[in-house]
């Protein structure tokens, strides 16, 4: 079979590559961003999908708007994102296939071969593989503990002025877990208007606050219509239902609903109405306070352990909430080898290198606190711990 030149761009995810590897119950997995199943509602989901089709069995099992269900348009509007300082109205609103699905309409939408796009540094590895099925060439912007260093993105933007959008994730970044802070966050939106660049702002994680209060959307001080907002309803109800929704400027959402015509029609009919029957009959903020109550444990209960087992001279991020830490090790050790050692030991977690655009930095790892209960989550640690002393050790 002869294939395309575009399809020769698409990677395999190392996260889904490592995922197969660990399917045996013996192995401790930090690896992938994947919520607790045991707080799934699943009792709601039984009841509502029952009510859904009993009350509108015939429009949730047929075809429905590209747009999405309105009654779940309205309440994500009402719900989860007014009070958060982001207004319109429901046709700012595209319902997606989570918002993977959204960065994928992005590449379409944005990017032709060889345009310049910017990333942090690192950076989402679903989106880095969205983007560079594209043909993108990605400019990255360090970070510190503030998040994307805006002095560099404005450098960089001087540079490649014909840059066709700006990437980020403010809140508790994948894969480091900083959080951008307020003041930068005004100076992106700012940053936006001046050069008329379009900032995709990436919030899967932006409710699951640990620690602190939540802090605006960058969305909530665009003035101009230059900032897009991707939300999900995976990291807060379930993964499964594969639902989230781009917000965005009336003409930037009509461009993606001729995309997702062309690609999927639209998202589940029942699905919507599942949730959208949830966000009117339930409280999702209530459920979401469940979900921090755990993942804060377990977070917590990590820090220690790494405090208390791993060599002190190993660095980590103190994330103030979402799913993940980010360790950065010696530079001579390579997390991809590392790993191989790691799965003897029956642990896994994900290499660091997958995370930058431009590849190298081998010597991070990204941890994941919040699918393995307790018990799990100390003795993974003590295994991971054994095979890190022996390489500090070897120094």
């Amino acid at each position: 079979m002869k294939f395309s030149k575009r399809a020769s761009n698409i990677k395999t995810s190392e996260i889904r590559e490592i995922l197969k590897l660990i399917e045996n119950p013996e192995i401790i997995s930090f690896a992938g961003g994947l919520p607790a199943p045991e707080l799934f509602p699943k009792e709601e989901i039984i009841k509502l999908t029952a009510e859904v089709i009993n009350n509108e069995g015939n429009e949730a099992l047929q075809y429905g708007t590209t747009e999405g269900y309105n009654p779940l348009r309205k309440a994500i509007l009402e719900q989860r994102l007014k009070p958060f300082g982001i207004t319109g109205t429901i046709d700012n609103i595209l319902i997606t296939s989570g918002s993977q699905q959204g960065l994928d309409f992005t590449g379409k939408l944005f990017i032709d071969k060889d345009d310049v796009i910017i990333v942090e540094k690192p950076s989402y590895l679903g989106a880095i593989n969205a983007f560079r099925v594209y043909e993108a060439q990605f400019v990255e912007v360090s970070m510190d503990k503030d998040g994307m260093i805006i002095e560099e993105l404005e450098e960089k933007l001087k540079l490649y002025p014909n840059a066709k959008f700006i990437y980020t994730i403010p809140d508790f970044h994948n894969p480091s877990g900083i959080t951008m802070s307020l003041e930068r966050r005004k100076q992106l939106a700012d940053i936006a208007s001046k050069y008329k660049v379009p900032v995709l702002e990436d919030s899967p994680y932006g409710e699951l606050v640990l620690e602190g209060e939540k802090l605006p959307p960058i969305k909530s001080f665009d003035t101009d219509g230059y900032v897009i907002y991707f939300g999900t309803f995976s990291k807060t109800f379930c993964p499964g239902l594969r639902l989230g929704w781009i917000f965005g400027d009336e003409k930037v959402i009509n461009k993606y609903v001729t995309l997702k015509q062309s690609s999927d029609l639209q998202c589940s009919s029942l699905d919507q109405r599942i949730i959208a029957y949830y966000l009117n009959n339930y409280n999702l903020d209530e459920h979401i306070e469940k979900i921090k109550s755990v993942y804060r444990k377990r977070r917590n209960l990590m820090f220690d352990c790494m405090d208390e087992f791993l060599p002190k001279e190993i660095k980590y991020t103190r994330s103030k909430g979402g799913l993940f830490t980010w360790l950065e090790l010696r530079e001579d050790i390579d997390t991809v080898k590392l790993l191989e050692e790691a799965l003897k030991f029956n642990v896994a977690f994900v290499p660091g290198s997958s995370f930058f655009a431009s590849g190298g930095h081998t010597n991070y790892l990204r941890l994941n606190y919040s699918n393995m209960p307790e018990d799990k989550i100390v003795e993974g640690i003590k295994r991971l711990s054994k095979l890190l002393k022996e390489y500090y050790k070897e120094s």
